[in-house]
């Protein structure tokens, strides 16, 4: 059952922050004929699923070195804060005239922006690869062919946007506790309190972003 739910997070933390390479695909194939841009999504969607799987390895093993893995704790949180900013950074992306530059196109972008999912997917794992290899074959083809139907959830739907944010900001405290040097330290500082740091740390990301979204801009 726990295999289950951490698949279930996986997911869900791919469905959320995916948004944009959903968008990325659907552009960058989007000037091609039906059965190219078919081989497009298919080719790009292969080699996604590969490059994700090679970084999230190496990020699994570099997770062990002490510290690494509380600064990757530490990034992931400000990336759940990132995701329920308004203000999204967007990448140019050319639309591929030939599958090639399609596929190219679609390679690039994963690889630019799959530092998120990367390291959610590498912390949720907590280094049981059958599960990083299932969740990002799952995730990644989903993303891939239901681009516009995401795209359109995430904006009918915000509250997955605070599910996957307090996830993240949840996973972030478990690097943290988990990393061999700052656990330590933590436990001695927050002796009685300590295990509730992913839990106070996803409710402050929710609150703290949730306001944040929602307070009017200056002008």
């Amino acid at each position: 059952m726990d295999s289950i739910w951490l698949l279930g997070e996986i997911l869900m933390v791919n469905l959320v922050l995916s948004g944009d390479n959903a968008m990325v695909i659907a552009m960058a194939s989007k000037n091609l004929p039906e059965e190219q841009r078919k081989k497009a999504v298919w080719w790009g969607s292969a080699g996604a699923v590969l490059l994700r799987c090679i970084l999230t390895l190496a990020a699994v093993l570099l997770l062990k070195i002490p510290y690494i893995q509380a600064g990757g704790g530490i990034l992931l949180l400000w990336i759940s804060f990132k995701l329920l900013l308004e203000e999204e950074d967007q990448i140019r992306v050319s639309e591929g005239s030939t599958v090639w530059k399609a596929i190219r196109t679609i390679l690039a972008a994963d690889f630019i922006m799959s530092l998120d999912n990367v390291l959610a997917i590498a912390g949720l794992a907590k280094g049981d690869l059958a599960l990083i290899v299932i969740g990002i074959a799952l995730s990644i083809p989903i993303v891939v062919w239901g681009s516009g139907i995401i795209v359109g959830w995430l904006h009918r739907f915000p509250v997955l946007i605070y599910i996957g944010a307090y996830i993240l900001a949840y996973t972030a405290g478990e690097m943290l506790l988990h990393d061999a040097k700052l656990g330590a330290v933590l436990s001695i500082l927050l002796p009685t309190m300590h295990t509730l740091l992913p839990v106070a740390l996803g409710v402050a990301v929710v609150a703290a972003g949730g306001i944040k979204r929602h307070t009017p801009k200056a002008g």
